[in-house]
């Protein structure tokens, strides 16, 4: 009988320490689940197409790591090889800063980089307040202006340990042209990730290029090569190859099998974001699962109805955002319009953007443009 017992007290003994070793690590791991994994955004355009508006939405979010375009460095650092060449090393670039390895740029900056050798560093209020910069709250809305009169000093090392600080981390790139690239991406366990896909009308972002030709000249000679970006067909190549790898990009994400797309891929137009800022802004932190605070919301509504013209590059001040994002209807000459329907005719298609047939039509458009915002 007492051995019986004893027997019987060894299995509950043996049953406890099974319990113990194989629930407890369990619910340890349950534990830490419930701290969510970052969330992981690509904002996916070209030149000239809103996309540094559109990035400013998520950089002056509170809960975002920000940066514009880092990329650049990649394309400066090799700029004697093609965009579709470029395409690995950018993306594993992209990959990193996803993860906050800030070591991937030591193939591309020097040795003795400080924050502030960071391309458009100052775009990011990430890095312009703690731990990046101590002069500003993390909740402030912070201008670039401001930031980079006070906040450039900072060690590079700032902008990895500000990177793990946030819950969610945006890069605004425009140096994709297939969306497949980004399978990798997509398909990586370690990563998050949504795709905000942003276009633009052509004959805008053509009309737009004009303006900032001289900036972007080495970004099209990568893209199409210096030869096709030369003579008069020259910006009409460049946009061809802009309005293809939109199509292409549109196609993937919108009318592609994988799985893995699912609800990862938001195509926004500019137009819409121009005519509707609040409602398309609460839209693309839906998608990105973000709060839209009033703060927001305000700096929302007054950086799209102010009185500047957005034609520097990089600019992205206060302006009356819908009202320049139609300024090609008056400036750009019916020949040249044409000229870019004709090579971009598919894009515009596919994305909804109605073509212009005669002069006589762009007048028309134009006279009722110009009575809608008078009525509004």
């Amino acid at each position: 009988m007492v051995k019986s017992r004893r027997v019987h007290v060894l299995l509950i003994l043996v049953f406890l320490s099974f319990l113990l070793i194989h629930f407890l690590p369990c619910s340890n791991n349950v534990r830490m689940e419930e701290k969510p994994s970052p969330v992981h955004i690509l904002i996916l355009s070209s030149w000239r197409s809103g996309s540094s508006f559109t990035g400013q939405i998520f950089s002056q979010h509170p809960s975002v790591f920000y940066l514009m375009e880092p990329a650049w460095h990649v394309w400066v650092k090799m700029s004697q090889n093609s965009a579709k060449v470029l395409h690995m090393a950018v993306r594993d670039l992209v990959r990193s800063v996803f993860l906050c390895d800030m070591s991937v740029f030591d193939a591309y900056m020097s040795s003795q980089k400080k924050k502030s050798d960071l391309f458009q560093w100052e775009t990011s209020r990430a890095l312009c307040s703690p731990p990046a910069c101590d002069s500003f709250s993390r909740s402030d809305i912070i201008t670039a202006g401001n930031c980079k009169t006070i906040c450039g000093k900072y060690p590079f090392s700032k902008v990895e340990e500000a990177c793990k600080t946030y819950s969610h981390v945006a890069i605004k790139e425009v140096r994709f042209f297939d969306l497949k690239v980004l399978y990798p991406l997509l398909t990586d366990p370690s990563l998050n990730l949504k795709i905000i896909h942003l276009v633009r009308d052509p004959r805008a972002v053509f009309r737009s290029r004009e303006n900032t030709m001289a900036d972007l000249k080495r970004d099209s000679n990568i893209v199409v090569g210096s030869q096709s970006t030369k003579g008069e067909m020259g910006p009409y190549n460049t946009m061809q190859v802009i309005c293809k790898s939109h199509v292409e990009i549109y196609k993937a994400g919108r009318h592609s099998t994988p799985s893995f797309l699912k609800d990862r891929y938001l195509l926004v137009r500019y137009e819409d974001i121009v005519r509707d800022p609040l409602a398309r802004a609460a839209q693309m932190y839906r998608f990105a699962e973000l709060h839209f605070t009033p703060e927001l919301q305000k700096w929302v509504h007054n950086i799209t109805h102010g009185k500047g013209h957005g034609a520097q590059a990089f600019d992205i001040g206060s302006r009356d955002a819908l009202r320049v994002s139609q300024a090609w209807r008056k400036t750009l000459p019916f020949q040249k319009i044409e000229k870019v329907q004709n090579v971009c005719k598919d894009a515009m298609d596919l994305l909804g953007y109605r073509l212009v047939r005669s002069e006589e039509e762009q007048k028309n458009m134009l006279l009722d443009l110009l009575f809608a915002q008078n009525s509004s």
